[in-house]
């Protein structure tokens, strides 16, 4: 996994950019129509510009040795959000995920090199805080993308680092479902490979050499949605799966998040 900040912020602010070229565009009633889950675009926005509000918090808590706010404050953060108008949500969190990135790319080395956070009992190093961010703004703005056009993929830049940090998300996020699998995953674009095991529990984890009782090629960018539950027929690329696992018994394992 990538432990320098700075490819972390530089993705982050990819994605950013990407964000804002789709939505600025859009209309009243776009923003109102269906992103790719429930939500629509309005409140996908609406959740990222919130947390982009809370992620500012957090990052001053690293610098400054902190303690983050607890649920009630972030409560009342998400209960204004909420209250927002559909345009209103677009353009506000438009401009608070600016202000993050900005916040970011703002540090000089030397304090992102000290930036320490306990979050939710997670010890976080520099790379922590953006690493986090660029997970969730990045499968968000695809939210967005693919309700716009049904092509679209995954950043590559983000797949890129996002698919060395997939173990402790499967292990979390991913359920057995009765399951016995041992899968033997092979990523492209870029290379990696990797082992996906599931009977009692879920684990992802470099590939050595053994018995599997399968094997998946696929685009590392598609992997990395398929674990954060994005895979569905519809937006699925060509894989190469043997049997006796099928596809469907991999995205019964990961419902999303």
């Amino acid at each position: 996994m990538e432990t320098d900040p700075r490819p972390w912020i530089a993705a982050l602010r990819h994605s950013q950019d990407h964000l804002a070229s789709l939505v600025q565009p859009l209309t009243s009633q776009q923003l109102s129509g269906p992103s790719y889950h429930t939500w629509s675009i309005a409140d996908v926005l609406g959740h990222l510009g919130s947390q982009a509000e809370i992620f500012m918090g957090w990052v001053t808590n690293a610098m400054e040795g902190t303690e983050p706010v607890g649920r009630e404050a972030m409560q009342s953060v998400w209960d204004a959000w909420d209250a927002r108008t559909p345009d209103r949500k677009a353009a506000d969190s438009l401009h608070a995920n600016e202000r993050l990135v900005q916040q970011f790319e703002g540090l000089s080395d030397l304090e992102l090199a000290r930036m320490h956070l306990n979050l939710f009992g997670m010890e976080l190093d520099p790379a922590g805080l953006p690493r986090l961010r660029l997970a969730e703004h990045a499968l968000h703005t695809w939210d967005i993308a693919v309700a716009l056009d049904p092509t679209a993929q995954l950043a590559p830049d983000a797949a890129a680092l996002l698919i060395d940090t997939l173990g402790p998300l499967a292990a979390r996020a991913g359920k057995s479902q009765g399951a016995r699998l041992r899968v033997h995953v092979h990523t492209t674009d870029p290379e990696r490979e990797l082992l996906l095991e599931a009977e009692d529990a879920v684990e992802l984890r470099a590939w050595v050499d053994g018995g599997a009782y399968g094997e998946l090629t696929i685009p590392a960018e598609a992997f990395v949605r398929l674990v954060y539950g994005r895979l569905d027929p519809a937006h699925t690329p060509m894989v190469d799966l043997t049997a006796p696992i099928a596809l469907d018994d991999l995205r019964h394992i990961f419902p999303g998040v």
